[in-house]
């Protein structure tokens, strides 16, 4: 639902050339914009902060920026939704600061990376993989095409499918797409110094060990912070990354849909025509819908132990404001895995450190209607 909101609204910003949009369907939630350079310094990193800081000022959210690598701890990362690397370089992080990123993101923490951002921490393995691709090489800056492949997520929704800027277009020392959902590509025929050939991929999303990984290799010159196709593209990414706006970006290798079907048990249905069973049957024309009122939950039996570390939500219009998403060995004793109290329905695509779990359930506190809870569609992934 949300998805198509935002692609009506960037379709009507294209024509009337009104600039960005405010999206004010989103929660309030914070950004760390992190621009520590180890190696060589961008000119266009100040542009770059302004730019972000607009963003926020315009459409609710909160960006600190920092260039200290001591805002790299548990206690204070934990207070963002996702951590922007805006053209960073070299070795910015030391090995204690690394753990505590890497515990961020387990927790469901999102990555942006900008540019040099893949010119960042090559001696450390979860970066690597975070990131998706290291930096190997450009070209002078200069005109070229970009062919966008994703259509519908909210970093790319906007643009035109042949979308023609002027940059600095890294060529990268491995193609991300085996591990990446590509999002958009270069057309090498359209400039020269290209290294990659037919399909060089220059932004990509993915899900990166819990959390959510979402990078460009745009971003280079001052100008781009102006854009606003580019500005329209990289809040896309923060909010993919920030949780806030659900995406297909792939799933981890070897996770798996694991509810299909599994017997399910509910607190309440509002008729018998809107059974638990129909949250787990596929069929996005069929819901679960309980009484009208609070608490009230749905659970599946998963049959056995699984390793579960996602779970989609697809609202009705009637949905939880507040709710818990908890799993349990043997349906008796609950953990919580992942809570919010502020869902805007739609879908709702939570990524948390995997659980060994048997039974997993949603458990609703506070009702954003009058009405009860309603869910097209409860998936449950793991392996």
């Amino acid at each position: 639902m949300r998805n198509v909101i935002a692609v009506v609204t960037a379709l009507l910003v294209a024509v009337l050339g009104l600039g960005l949009p405010a999206m004010a369907a989103d929660p309030p939630y914070k950004v760390l914009v992190f621009s520590k350079t180890a190696g060589f310094r961008h000119d266009a990193i100040p542009a770059g902060i302004t730019a972000l800081r607009g963003l926020a000022t315009e459409n609710g959210f909160t960006v600190d920026t920092t260039e200290d690598a001591g805002a790299f701890t548990t206690a204070n990362l934990a207070g963002y939704r996702a951590v922007v690397f805006l053209m960073t370089t070299g070795d910015v992080l030391n090995a204690t600061q690394q753990t505590a990123f890497e515990s961020y993101i387990a927790g469901g923490g999102g990555y942006v990376g900008v540019h040099a951002a893949a010119d960042t921490e090559y001696d450390w393995p979860f970066y690597g993989g975070l990131v998706g691709a290291y930096f190997a090489s450009h070209p002078a800056i200069q005109q070229a095409t970009v062919r966008v492949e994703d259509t519908v997520h909210p970093s790319t929704a906007h643009l035109p499918r042949a979308w023609v800027r002027t940059d600095e277009l890294y060529n990268y020392r491995t193609n991300p797409r085996s591990t990446a959902h590509v999002l958009a590509t270069l057309d090498e025929s359209t400039y020269s110094g290209r290294s990659m050939g037919a399909d060089h991929p220059i932004a990509w999303c993915k899900p990166y060990q819990g959390g959510r990984a979402w990078y460009t290799g745009l971003g280079h010159t001052a100008e781009s912070y102006t854009e606003p196709n580019f500005r329209a593209h990289l809040f896309g990414g923060i909010r993919y990354a920030a949780g806030v706006a659900p995406a297909d970006c792939g799933s981890t290798p070897g996770v798996v849909l694991l509810s299909s079907g599994r017997p399910v048990t509910v607190s309440s249905t509002e008729s018998a025509g809107f059974a638990g069973s129909n949250a787990v049957d596929g069929n996005a024309g069929t819901r679960w819908s309980s009484a009208f009122a609070d608490p009230q939950w749905i659970a599946v039996d998963l049959g056995s132990a699984k390793q579960v570390s996602r779970v989609r939500l697809q609202w009705e219009t009637a949905y939880g404001r507040a709710y818990r998403v908890e799993t349990s060995a043997d349906g008796v004793t609950w953990s919580s895995a992942y809570s919010t109290a502020a869902s805007d329905g739609g879908v709702d695509d939570l990524a948390f450190p995997a659980v060994n779990a048997r039974h997993v359930r949603v458990y609703g506190t506070q009702r954003a209607t009058v009405w009860g809870y309603s869910l097209w569609e409860l998936e449950v992934y793991g392996r």
